[in-house]
């Protein structure tokens, strides 16, 4: 890996319990803030951190994603997201997270031709499915089934070799949208539908969640590449909660099934994958547009716990980038389905004029982020609101399995093993039981 730092200069602490001077190297990326290397700040005054979230601390250096939080900016390996959204497919978006560069016409054939091939499951993990209930949540069974691979695909386990890393990679990308269809039709009871080599693979997505064996199906051009976007505009977000557990479950060793499986898992949380299931929860108990001066009113009063879904963001303090091409797809859907009057977008839109022009959501910047507009697009094309969380694991695995790969390769990385500010009790003596008041 091509370290990108350059330590020259340097950060001075006064320790003032004892007068002495620690001096730390500044580390330089190629972009973004200096970073003050603490590794040897232990040894050197006996204190560690105190970082609760991580939100000021750097785990790792990467090369794959850049985010710009006050100027709304996302770049993937140098290239802008809404640029990618507009002119790239999703599987070079993948290619290009993996190798750092887009492919050529003949990389693309055969990275498209490779994701074809490794885009059906083992048979006898479709029988995986039946030990589930019946209404399990989709992102259960994507929890089990992906860490269940690792039982099934043994020749893409050994971490150190570089090939078997490489067909893993591949095996994720390629079979969790086939995994994920048939989690969707494992819940409706509806037949497997295996992938078609012919389709891209959004269309392939979209046909084996939707399609049945009954008759013919046809994937709409306008829907397929709303769903290409959604999953370019979610593919990777930097060190994200689920993307930091990938690294720390893979920090261990894990292999890459498990540790898939583990971000599968973070990403579960409502405070992660789930924020646009949420916007569209609280965009139909709005109800109406009527409703949406209180609705504001009640978002500004700070002795109110309500607060409006799908704006802000932990690390944009700008207009999400995402969003943007998010709020023209939607569009594109809903009056590619001839949805005229859907109450929930009219909303929607009115609190977007809002928040772009009311001067308490500008000072508290307080912008539209991607999850306001792929709930009300997800549920256009009509995946149930138990299965976008999963579209975003779908989309999210290439990001993990780039960022776990890169990880694999780093020589710097170590076993993660954050330290901790304890409070507890100090040592106590053992009382016998017979004196235990």
């Amino acid at each position: 890996m091509t370290q990108t730092a350059d330590k020259a200069e340097t950060f001075t602490l006064t320790d003032n319990r004892t007068g002495k001077q620690v001096t730390l190297p500044v580390m330089k990326g190629s972009t973004g803030p200096d970073v003050i290397d603490i590794r040897k700040l232990y040894a050197e005054t006996g204190c560690f951190t105190y970082d609760p979230g991580f939100t000021s601390t750097g785990s790792c250096e990467s090369q794959i994603t850049y985010i710009d939080g006050d100027e709304g900016v996302l770049l993937h390996r140098g290239y802008a997201i809404d640029d990618l959204a507009e002119h790239a497919t999703f599987p070079e978006v993948c290619y290009l997270l993996l190798n750092n560069h887009l492919p050529n016409a003949a990389e693309k054939e055969e990275f498209e031709s490779i994701l074809r091939r490794h885009s059906m499951v083992h048979e006898q993990l479709t029988r995986f499915y039946s030990g589930f209930r019946r209404d399990a949540h989709p992102m259960a069974v994507l929890c089990g089934v992906v860490g269940a691979l690792s039982a099934f695909y043994h020749d893409s386990t050994d971490i150190e070799d570089p090939v078997q890393r490489k067909i893993a990679a591949h095996r994720l990308i390629a079979k969790i949208p086939t995994i994920a269809a048939m989690a969707y039709k494992y819940s409706v009871g509806q037949p497997f539908m295996y992938p078609r080599n012919d389709l891209s693979y959004a269309e392939n997505f979209l046909y084996m969640t939707f399609g049945t064996p009954c008759e013919p199906f046809k994937v709409n051009p306008v829907l397929s590449k709303a769903m290409d976007k959604i999953f370019i505009l979610h593919a990777d977000h930097e060190q994200n909660a689920s993307t930091s557990t990938v690294r720390l479950a893979g920090s261990s060793g894990a292999n890459p099934f498990a540790c898939i499986a583990a971000g599968i898992a973070s990403l579960w949380g409502p405070a992660h994958g789930g924020a646009n299931e949420a916007v569209l929860k609280m965009l139909e108990e709005i109800g109406s547009v009527d409703r949406i001066p209180e609705i504001v009113r009640r978002a500004k009063d700070k002795n109110d716990n309500f607060r409006l879904m799908g704006f802000g963001h932990r690390v944009y303090k700008n207009y999400d980038p995402r969003a943007q091409v998010m709020r023209k797809t939607c569009h594109e859907v809903l009056s590619e389905l001839g949805i005229k009057d859907e109450p929930l977008l009219d909303i929607a839109m009115e609190l977007e004029k809002i928040a772009l022009s009311d001067e308490y959501f500008i000072e508290k910047k307080l912008y539209p982020n991607v999850d306001f507009y792929s709930g009300i697009i997800l549920k256009a094309m009509g995946f149930p609101t138990s299965m976008f969380t999963v579209l975003f694991a779908v989309a999210r695995t290439v990001g993990w399995i780039s960022q776990w790969k890169e990880m694999i390769e780093d020589p710097v990385q170590k076993i993660g093993r954050p330290r901790q500010l304890y409070t507890g009790e100090t040592k106590r003596s053992f009382v016998p039981l017979a004196e235990r008041g």
